[in-house]
């Protein structure tokens, strides 16, 4: 008999610690390469962000660090998303197919969804403002020292 897996504790994990793999840990086990890579992309990106911000962006080796960290959180915001959209009866088909419990999604994963939705789209265009404020200044500074 197979272990009954919750669509919304799989959407909450993947809201809160989805950035560490955890909901892919408990829907798929440890060896999961997707689990790890969310892990491993977290990692290098937590030294990349405390680089831009220590170089105040201007570190080229900070942004390539931060940009897996970054595709690893946003990844993990649209999975609760998608996780927690998903009917009941496709979820149990998939992940539950051999258990005798059903899902019965209720309020808590409405808002899950709804608070992922918010959190990764300001997550999204606030990296996004950032990256295209420092694009900009930057050639800013290439055409300032052109004309001098």
């Amino acid at each position: 008999m197979q272990r009954f897996r919750s669509k919304t504790l799989t959407a909450t994990l993947a809201f809160v610690l989805g950035a560490l793999g955890a909901h892919r840990f408990y829907l798929y086990g440890a060896r999961d390469p997707f689990g790890w890579a969310h892990l491993f992309g977290t990692l290098l990106g937590i030294p990349g962000i405390l680089l831009l911000v220590a170089t105040m962006r201007a570190s080229p080796l900070g942004w390539a660090l931060a940009v897996p960290g970054a595709v690893s959180l946003l990844a993990a915001f649209l999975s609760a998303i998608v996780y927690g959209l998903r009917p009941d009866h496709k979820w149990d088909a998939q992940f539950n197919a051999g258990s005798d419990q059903r899902n019965r999604s209720g309020w808590a994963v409405v808002f899950v969804v709804i608070f992922s939705l918010f959190i990764g789209a300001l997550l999204l265009m606030a990296g996004l403002a950032v990256t295209f404020e420092t694009y900009f200044e930057s050639h800013d500074d290439t055409a300032k020292s052109l004309e001098q």
